[in-house]
């Protein structure tokens, strides 16, 4: 039977192994259970960068005096 969840093979060098390997046994957790929130927390982490990169450039093109005000945008 096919498994519920994609899954990938990574390779890791000796240090990352060890480092998700601690905190796999500090939390009480199986090793592909850290490794997956590691790298939901690094995906989120590359969003919010990119979301931020991303409105600093729409911010560079604002000008105040096309934008709507408050009332203007919530009474219509």
């Amino acid at each position: 039977m096919p498994a519920r969840n994609p899954r990938i093979n990574v390779v890791l060098d000796e240090s990352l192994y060890s480092m998700i390997q601690k905190i796999a046994k500090k939390e009480g957790v199986s090793m592909s259970l850290t490794a997956r929130g590691l790298i939901k927390e690094a995906l989120e982490s590359h969003e919010d960068m990119a979301l931020s990169q991303w409105a600093e450039e729409r911010e560079k093109t604002f000008d105040r005096k096309k934008s709507l005000t408050h009332q203007q945008v919530w009474s219509e």
